[in-house]
């Protein structure tokens, strides 16, 4: 066995050129990296008054930080429970095994963006996010 590490190529994205798919909450998601293994990047955006489903996930943890818009991130996890406002430079994790809902304030310009690491990378399975009970009315599908 070696201890050289694995290498892995050189990847570049740009999030205009990504495409858009809709998470299981129903956030507008534009994947852009992944490191084998290790985590994926992804930047999601909801438009002005959104409210995504309330999930959880089974197998990955999340960083996030707001690029753009405002809006209000709920978190609940062994029997703690808050809301916290996002608003450009707001970073936030979503620990293994927390239910979590976010929305956009609906009277703002522009949508809710929000770049996010997965680890480990989005696995792509049904399974992945879990329905939860949270606070508020989800809008879309």
């Amino acid at each position: 066995m070696s201890d050289q590490p694995v290498h892995q190529p050189f990847e570049s994205a740009e999030t205009a050129d990504a495409p858009v798919v809709t998470a299981p909450d129903g956030a507008e998601v534009r994947p852009l990296l992944v490191l084998d293994g290790l985590g994926s990047l992804a930047v999601f955006e909801l438009a002005p008054g959104q409210v995504t489903h309330a999930v959880s996930h089974a197998t990955v943890q999340e960083l996030w930080q707001v690029t753009a818009g405002h809006g209000e991130l709920w978190r609940r996890q062994h029997g703690r429970e808050e809301v916290h406002r996002l608003a450009p430079g707001t970073a936030v994790s979503i620990p293994l095994g927390t239910a979590f809902q976010f929305r956009a304030d609906p009277d703002t310009d522009g949508p809710l963006r929000i770049t996010a690491v997965t680890m480990p990378p989005w696995p792509g399975t049904d399974t992945e996010a879990r329905p939860e009970e949270g606070p508020w009315k989800a809008t879309g599908r």
